[in-house]
């Protein structure tokens, strides 16, 4: 794709709303948690997901690992109080850290675009993401860091 063709495709994308949800979601706090590191992988609390506002108890839709032990950091999106997914925020592109925009992953490198269980919705990706599983006991999700 030239450059003509890329900044076309970009303004017509903006112009025709493609960017709305992204700036919607980007009013909400994204929450940022470093997890418990140990020999297999990663353990967050499912409080984590919750929150109050005005006295009352709200859940996130999603929650940010971010801890030192890590490359990138793990998006942690929540499906239901047993149904997870835990997404490595580096695109497959071309490596480049992904920004979380409510249900959706973005590459603000070369606009590519990820679903919350890590498809790709928008090239130039043509890889989904690493995804990790989890086990969910009593309160506590653990991510397993050793498979993908």
């Amino acid at each position: 794709m030239n450059r003509r063709t890329f900044v076309k495709q970009t303004c017509i994308t903006c112009v025709s709303g493609g960017l709305i949800p992204f700036l919607i979601t980007g009013c909400q706090a994204t929450h940022y948690t470093s997890g418990l590191m140990n020999a297999t992988g990663i353990s967050v609390p499912k409080s984590e997901f919750t929150y109050l506002k005005k006295e009352q108890t709200l859940t996130r839709q999603y929650i940010i690992i971010q801890n030192d032990k890590l490359e990138f950091p793990i998006y942690v999106y929540r499906f239901s109080d047993t149904e997870y997914s835990a997404l490595w925020m580096k695109c497959t592109h071309q490596g480049a850290e992904l920004q979380a925009a409510g249900d959706a992953l973005h590459c603000p490198s070369h606009g590519s675009e990820f679903t919350n269980k890590g498809a790709v919705s928008n090239g130039p990706a043509e890889k989904n993401l690493r995804s990790f599983p989890i086990i969910v006991q009593n309160e506590t999700i653990t991510i397993d860091l050793r498979q993908s």
